[in-house]
């Protein structure tokens, strides 16, 4: 795993996702669902329950595919991190409306466009002739 950085890549975000998922349980007491108003994660980054849900999604994704092979840790950094770039995108939009229903703010946006970079860049970047054999 070390020696490929897309399995590495994915195994540490995964971890960490999967932490933060845990973790904004402890702040969304008494916050709806889909609530566009959300608990302070680390005194910094706004979240609901759903996006609590979703960052555990994303975190067992990347963990899966970090402790798979090459290619499936550089196809879910590829996917992941897309969805991450669109998310900060629309992010700038939806802020302060009723279509935020993850509770995004502005940090929350700068740390998806910042996901988004890193997986994007390792997903593009490294691993390019690795075949699913050589894993």
């Amino acid at each position: 795993m070390t020696r490929s950085p897309n399995r590495l890549l994915a195994t540490v975000f995964g971890a960490v996702y999967l932490l933060v998922g845990l973790l904004g349980f402890t702040v969304t007491g008494g916050v709806g669902m889909f609530s566009t108003d959300g608990g302070l994660l680390l005194g910094l980054f706004e979240v609901n329950v759903f996006h609590n849900v979703a960052h555990l999604v994303i975190g067992a994704a990347l963990l899966i595919a970090g402790l798979s092979t090459v290619p499936a840790a550089r196809a879910t950094n590829l996917t992941i991190g897309a969805a991450y770039l669109l998310l900060g995108i629309v992010g700038l939009f939806i802020i302060e409306s009723a279509a935020n229903i993850l509770a995004i703010n502005a940090a929350d946006n700068v740390l998806h466009f910042a996901s988004a970079a890193v997986l994007l860049a390792v997903g593009l970047g490294a691993d390019k002739g690795v075949r699913a054999a050589r894993a």
